[in-house]
């Protein structure tokens, strides 16, 4: 199964030598599992040609805003709801989770209550998964077709599914901690609260469910589809 990993951020470029850019964090979580994997930056404006290109697509983060103006959000927003009107299954992490949700006419904010920096505890549909995340920006308002699988009590909408065509997860699954060490270290400067800083350190070595999460998105992507890709 071929997935189109659609980058709409990078690593700092500190830590790309030692840890990778985002495909390469995806690749990694999702190894073993039978996937091929092409890689479009379409931060870039390197954009596929249609949704049929690959089976599935998976959007990455990003340090930008969905809200945002950037030359890139129309046209992954195009292509979002290409792929959806298709059929060919999409999965959003952060960013992709926020830019998916905005496509279909949910709404993102910079939430007023700050940033989630590091270990964070969600409930999975009564399944505790904890997980890495790095944000301020949010889902407020759901598009008609989502329903809500993950949540905490700082961020309600963290994880949701539409059917068989999306699934989405606010936190980053493929963030190890010595990653988030380095934003600590490169990308949190002025933006985000000692005490928060602190607690994420304090959680460092934590297991994480990553692999949970790897899990469903692989049962996601593999699971029979109702309409048939190309179908109106």
């Amino acid at each position: 199964m071929r997935i189109g990993i659609l980058q709409a951020g990078q690593s700092p470029e500190v830590l790309k030598a030692s840890l990778g850019d985002y495909p390469d964090m995806f690749t990694r979580l999702l190894a073993g599992r039978g996937f091929d994997f092409s890689h479009f930056h379409v931060e870039g404006m390197d954009f596929p040609v249609s949704p049929a290109d690959a089976d599935g697509w998976l959007i990455t983060g990003s340090r930008h805003g969905a809200y945002e103006d950037h030359a890139f959000i129309p046209p992954l927003e195009d292509f979002i709801r290409q792929a959806y009107a298709q059929g060919v299954p999409l999965v959003g992490i952060c960013f992709g989770h926020q830019i998916i949700a905005q496509a279909l006419g949910g709404r993102v904010i910079k939430h007023p209550d700050g940033w989630a920096v590091g270990t964070q505890d969600y409930d999975f549909e009564g399944e505790k998964v904890v997980l890495n995340a790095w944000h301020q920006d949010q889902v407020v308002d759901l598009p008609a077709d989502a329903r809500v699988v993950g949540t905490n009590a700082f961020c309600e909408n963290a994880a949701l599914v539409y059917g068989d065509r999306a699934y989405t997860v606010q936190a980053h699954p493929e963030f190890e901690d010595d990653f988030v060490q380095g934003l600590i270290e490169h990308r949190a400067k002025g933006k985000v609260s000692q005490d928060l800083l602190d607690g994420a350190q304090a959680r460092m070595g934590e297991a994480k469910a990553g692999n949970q999460v790897a899990d469903r998105i692989e049962a996601f992507f593999k699971q029979p589809r109702n309409l048939a890709k190309g179908a109106a």
